[in-house]
């Protein structure tokens, strides 16, 4: 017979603390990265406003071809529990697999995600800002994506992290431009590879 001591809850707290907070990328880590500028950042940011009309704690991922054309997209909210990249992460990876098939067959990826995040606050990075970014990055690599640019819109305008890119149109409390963004050539319809319960839960939070 073995005798023990189960871990405080304090401990387990403190543990899952420490893991969440290393889910996350620095400015300065986005920055090393090799992150792909955006040719025209306003036209994307503007496109994506229009089309999904975003309101603080929402989430808009996008694909784009390499001409800058949009392929895909989804926008879902985020629930009030702390930022987590994990968490991040399984949620961008079920909206992309809900809307797009992977690339996981070439050896380099062709295709970009990009992603918008509306929220209160300024433009400064935040933690929750970096917990979107290890997300957006490891989504990226397990549907054979480019991890693109990371997308701030709060009531001040719009800031593209690790750039220095920004304007103050669109922004959260702004009225949708009528503004297309340009669109790739419809995929083919996809069949089978659906989504596992575990993460359909995530991306309904």
């Amino acid at each position: 017979m073995t005798f023990g001591f189960a871990p405080s809850s304090a401990a387990s707290l403190t543990s899952a603390s420490a893991a969440s907070a290393s889910r996350l990328l620095e400015p300065a880590e986005w920055a090393d990265a090799g992150i792909p500028l955006l040719r025209n950042p306003r036209e994307v940011v503007s496109g994506l406003h229009s089309r999904h009309r975003p309101r603080p704690g929402t989430a808009v991922v996008a694909v784009l071809d390499p001409e800058e054309r949009l392929c895909a997209s989804a926008s879902f909210g985020r629930r009030s529990t702390p930022a987590d990249g994990w968490m991040f992460r399984n949620a961008l990876l079920a909206q992309l697999r809900r809307v797009i098939p992977h690339d996981l067959r070439r050896r380099t990826p062709v295709r970009t995600a990009v992603l918008l995040y509306c929220r209160e606050g300024d433009a400064r990075w935040t933690e929750e800002d970096g917990a979107w970014m290890w997300g957006l990055r490891d989504a990226c690599t397990l549907h054979g994506l480019r991890c693109g640019a990371y997308i701030t819109l709060t009531h001040d305008g719009w800031q593209v992290l690790g750039e220095g890119r920004g304007g103050r149109r669109p922004n959260a409390d702004s009225t949708p431009e009528p503004f297309a963004l340009s669109e790739a050539p419809p995929l083919p319809p996809r069949t089978g590879g659906a989504v596992s319960e575990v993460l359909r839960r995530a991306a309904a939070r």
